[in-house]
Order: C-alpha cells, then structure tokens, then sequence
C-alpha cells in the first residue's frame, strides 16, 4: 500500500511545513503545499529552494534530482488543490479548535482513498479523526523541527487507525529516511510528554533561584550530554509553544505536576516567545520579527 503514495499534501507553510514538502519532493513524490497567506507561501519557495540548492552543492543531492525536486513543488492559496492528494499532512497552528475545523473541510476535498495525518505534537488524533467521515484513515505524523534535519517521526495511531494506514504512513516516513517510533493516542505522546516537562522544571529551577540560566543548561548539557541546555530549547521551540503543550499534559493528564511554571506563564504574556521574537529566556539581540507561524517540536 506504500507505493500507492505519490502526491503529498502540506497544509501550513512555515518552517515545519515546508521542511515536510521538502522532504515529499527529495523523496521523488509531488507535493502541494497550501496557505492562506501568500506571503508565507512566498518564503516556504525560497526556504525549499535555498535548502536544495545547499543539499546540491554539499553533494548530498545530484543536480538532476534537485532540479527535477524544484519542479515537482505546487504552491496554491486554495484547499481545493488537495484533491488529487493521496496523504494531506497538517502542519498549521497548534491549536484544537483550528485543526479540527481544517480537518472537516480536508475531509469533504480529499478523495476517498486520501490519509488525512496531523504534524501536532499534543492534540488528541482521537478527536482530530472524529471531525470527519473517515477516522480509520486519520493518524498524527509528528516531525521534529526542523524536519529536513531531525531524523525521527513520532506516529500516533488514533483509536480507530488501521493497520494499513499505520503500515503506509510508516513506510512514507522511512522513505523520507526517517526513524519512526509509535506512540498511542495519550496528551504529549512519547517526546512532549517527557521533553515538556523537564523544561518546565527547569523554568520552576530558574523561578525559585536555584541557579542561573546559564548553569542550569550547562548542567543539563554537560550533566546529561544533551546537546541544548532545557531552557535554550524552550527558546528555540517558542515559549508559547511549550506553554500550549503543558496546558494540554495538565488538562489531559490532571496531574499537578504538569501545571506550568508561572514564570513561563510570565513570559509567555510579556511576548518573550524565544528566538522567533528576538528574546526569550537569553535576549538574541536583535528587533523583533513580525509574527509568524511557530518552530513546532
């Protein structure tokens, strides 16, 4: 059933979901890549474009095959596109209530054979699937930020995904020279429900004035042979993405120990996001970007 893939839907053009495209079009598939902004759209081309041009000049693409890769990209404003799609992947905004309704409009434009798959790392696939006519097709396709780079996918089996949807998402991930690891359908699944919670320790660390923010990573770099400290990854996901997910362990799981640090929550609200706007936990030292779609583990 693997074979059967051949043209990859992106839904969401900001760095996790043009590196997903990426990945279909290096893999010798199609790919469409959709967004309700042009702009994004505009810099998902340049960012695929600049990073082949990279993977041809290191010798890790042939020039043949990036150029054919160029040629196989199709970026659309409309929805509507998605219809010759045999897998459409969701990578927008982390949030249950923007995802859901996507999904019930993909459901209506995918054709009857399409697997509808989730890039969320926290959101119940569950209810995500319930959204449309078609659960046993729906499954989450985690990827690591950035996914060009980061060589695992976590996929999340729904209550109701098949087994032949499982078996074709898995061999699409390997195709894409992925590692695939698989979680059942709990809140944070297996990376954010571990990752989530030691950053925001470390935040309750840096709150109660057990150390600097600086030891505190090179503890957990050195200590652990992480190779980012806890606290400097919070900046580079996007703090209000951390936060997202916290609240989404601690509403899932209603355990006190996955409440979030106030200090996060302080943070969060005072528009310190981490690297995308300038400043976080350490300050980058430079003007605040306009808003634009999250870095997403």
């Amino acid at each position: 059933m693997g074979s059967t893939i051949q043209v990859v839907g992106v839904v969401g053009g900001g760095q996790m979901g043009s590196g997903i495209a990426q990945l279909a079009l290096t893999a010798g598939l199609d790919a469409i890549l959709v967004d309700s902004d042009p702009d994004a759209l505009s810099r998902a081309i340049t960012s695929i474009n600049d990073s082949i041009t990279r993977l041809i000049t290191k010798g890790s693409l042939s020039q043949s095959l990036g150029s054919d890769a160029l040629r196989r990209l199709r970026c659309t404003l409309n929805l509507e596109d998605l219809q010759s799609a045999d897998v459409i992947i969701e990578a927008i905004v982390e949030s249950e209530v923007v995802k859901t309704k996507l999904f019930s409009e993909l459901d209506k434009i995918a054709k009857d054979s399409a697997i509808l798959a989730s890039n969320t790392s926290s959101i119940s696939i569950t209810r995500l699937a319930s959204a449309t006519s078609r659960p046993c097709q729906v499954i989450g396709m985690h990827f690591m930020n950035p996914p060009p780079i980061m060589k695992l996918v976590e996929i999340v089996r729904g209550a109701d995904t098949s087994d032949a949807v499982f078996a074709t998402v898995k061999t699409l991930a390997e195709r894409f020279g992925k590692t695939v690891i698989c979680s059942q359908d709990y809140p944070g699944f297996i990376v954010n429900r571990i990752l989530m919670p030691m950053i925001n320790e470390a935040f309750f660390a840096l709150y109660t004035g057990v150390a600097t923010k600086e030891d505190i990573d090179t503890g957990m770099k050195l200590g652990t042979n992480h190779p980012m400290g806890p606290l400097q990854l919070a900046d580079f996901i996007g703090l209000d993405v951390c936060l997202s997910i916290m609240k989404v362990l601690h509403a899932g799981l209603g355990d006190s120990k996955y409440r979030p640090c106030p200090l996060l929550v302080q943070y969060v609200d005072a528009g310190r996001l981490g690297r995308k706007r300038g400043i976080g936990v350490y300050s980058y030292n430079r003007a605040p970007e306009k808003a634009k779609p999250s870095p997403r583990l």
